[in-house]
């Protein structure tokens, strides 16, 4: 009887290999490549925090966990663009560590990949910014699009840097499983399936995701400051002090959950040269 190949999921085994030859990919791209793959993740993932604010604003109807539940179901659309695209984001790119623990790159080239990463994402968050307010669509729904989007900011910055970290710490363990999981899917349906789940828990659960952090900050801020007649009685605007505050301890959280928990426990796991991984026929 002829054998069917294909149809089934790519191994755990298989996964850590792909991470690792990825990794040494992503790590070697040319710099221009790598900032303008950057670029456009940190504007797939504003796209999805905008859409994220746009349910919430029905809270009121929906009721809090149902709006939330929606929410983060609708911020996985911009990761799941950005995955699909192939664009970089920083925090799925903390699954490099796992190419470094391999030894098939430097710690140089890690932290230089990282850093231009981060960097493209920032830009690309700001253009989204630019975007939302050259739109003016902080005025739809009579105003409370705007309105909702500036308390976001202001929530973000009232956490403490514990909240802020242990958030991060789970927001990016979501994150980097449920692209692990992705590339075991054969099919954009499989990977599709595989990261809607785990990506909605960032919104659902007000976890933190530093591209997020890129986008909702500079926006709260702006807002304000153009269209003061958003700002809710009783809010203190937070500064540019405050989204530094908020930014360090939640780039920290992102690298532990990403890097520590995930691909360094998956390095453990599977510390086998690439050859010795099982493969299938073809």
């Amino acid at each position: 009887m002829a054998e069917i190949y294909g149809s089934d999921a790519y191994s755990p085994q298989e996964v850590a290999r792909k991470v690792e030859e990825v990794g040494v990919v992503k790590a070697r791209a040319p710099l221009l490549e790598k900032f303008m793959l950057g670029v456009l993740a940190g504007g797939f993932i504003s796209l999805g925090g905008l859409f994220y604010t746009f349910v919430l604003i029905s809270e009121p109807e929906l009721g809090w966990v149902a709006a939330r539940l929606i929410g983060g179901i609708v911020f996985s659309v911009g990761y799941i663009m950005a995955v699909l695209a192939g664009a970089e984001v920083f925090t799925s790119n903390n699954l490099l560590a796992m190419t470094w623990a391999a030894h098939k790159i430097s710690m140089g080239d890690l932290l230089r990949h990282w850093a231009v990463i981060i960097m493209a994402n920032f830009a690309g968050a700001l253009g989204m910014v630019a975007l939302f307010l050259l739109s003016d669509m902080a005025s739809l729904a009579e105003g409370r699009l705007g309105e909702y989007a500036i308390r976001i900011g202001v929530a973000k910055s009232e956490l403490t840097f514990n909240e802020l970290f242990g958030r991060a710490v789970l927001g990016n363990l979501c994150v980097c499983i449920a692209v692990w999981v992705s590339m075991a899917g054969r099919s954009v349906t499989d990977k599709v399936v595989a990261m809607i789940l785990p990506l909605s828990a960032l919104g659902a659960l007000q976890l933190e995701h530093i591209v997020a952090i890129f986008y909702y900050m500079p926006r709260t801020i702006l807002l304000a400051w153009l269209q003061p007649e958003l700002i809710p009685d009783g809010v203190s605007i937070p500064g540019v002090c405050d989204f530094l505050r908020v930014a360090v301890p939640v780039i920290l959280g992102n690298v532990i959950g990403g890097s520590f928990m995930v691909a360094f426990v998956y390095h453990i796991i599977y510390r086998r040269q690439p050859s010795q991984y099982p493969s299938r026929k073809k």
